[in-house]
């Protein structure tokens, strides 16, 4: 199933949970991986999102290969830990002043699967979720005043229109014979230009969208809503199975005495 496409994303069975108990459990997830800093949690959770995927019919691989540079700075940030971080523990590798040690590697590999796991959480919240039902979930649910609450579904909206920009920059750089050139040095400049090119069109879009919702009087006053919030037993489950994910993943790492917290 392509879950890049939104309208092929709520038909998945994340797609038909309230989006009010998904970001909770958004929240929940992130927080609750973001503090801890070892290498098994993060591989629990990791496996458990991928099973949740599985079960909701969303390919990961899929994921993986439209979302590749996110994933791949995570693996930058697990190197650049395991480098940074203090020598402790077995050496591992000494290459000049390049030292690796069992702790440091450790650590590296936890920054780089916790990185990875907070950037799916936030990968299925946004591709499952639509930027409409966003907006009800924080108005009508979490009672946020109107004009965060217009702000966050304009931003949401984006994300889906910069993902299919980014797209469509890579084709016409392969139309033009700017993509031809396979070497190391060409695609770094060639992502440097097409993220540039990206950064541009996004903020002109932002000040057209800032100036048309001003003149529309959205957050001048109260508003009437045509959908309001319902749940059902898929809430219940998805509730049940995002409290148990960072529960069984911080819980077996400390009963196994390698869970640490980030500080």
């Amino acid at each position: 199933m392509d879950v890049m496409n939104p309208a092929v994303a709520a038909h998945s069975g994340l797609g038909k949970v309230n989006p009010a108990i998904k970001l909770a459990l958004g929240l929940l997830l992130t927080a609750s991986f973001l503090v801890s800093a070892d290498w098994l949690t993060a591989t629990i959770g990791g496996a458990s999102l991928v099973a949740v995927m599985a079960s909701s019919r969303i390919n990961p691989w899929n994921i993986v290969v439209r979302l590749w540079p996110v994933f791949l700075a995570a693996l930058f940030s697990g190197w650049a830990t395991a480098i940074l971080a203090p020598k402790t523990g077995q050496h591992l590798l000494e290459l000049g002043p390049l030292l690796l040690t069992s702790d440091s590697l450790n650590a590296g590999v936890a920054i780089a699967l916790r990185g990875g796991v907070l950037a799916m959480i936030s990968v299925l919240l946004l591709l499952t979720t639509d930027a409409r039902e966003i907006g009800d979930a924080l108005a009508q649910t979490f009672k946020l005043p109107a004009r965060f609450v217009l702000s966050a579904v304009a931003a949401f909206r984006l994300v889906g229109i910069v993902i299919a920009e980014w797209e469509t920059l890579a084709a016409a750089r392969r139309a033009r014979g700017l993509g031809s050139d396979r070497g190391l040095v060409g695609r770094i400049t060639g992502f440097g230009s097409q993220a540039f090119a990206l950064i541009v069109q996004s903020l002109r879009r932002a000040s057209r969208l800032a100036v048309t919702m001003e003149a529309r009087g959205f957050g001048a006053g109260p508003r009437t809503w045509v959908n309001r919030p319902t749940y059902s037993w898929r809430d219940v489950v998805a509730l049940c199975v995002g409290i148990a994910i960072p529960t069984v993943a911080i819980g077996t790492s400390w009963a196994l005495g390698v869970y640490r917290f980030f500080h």
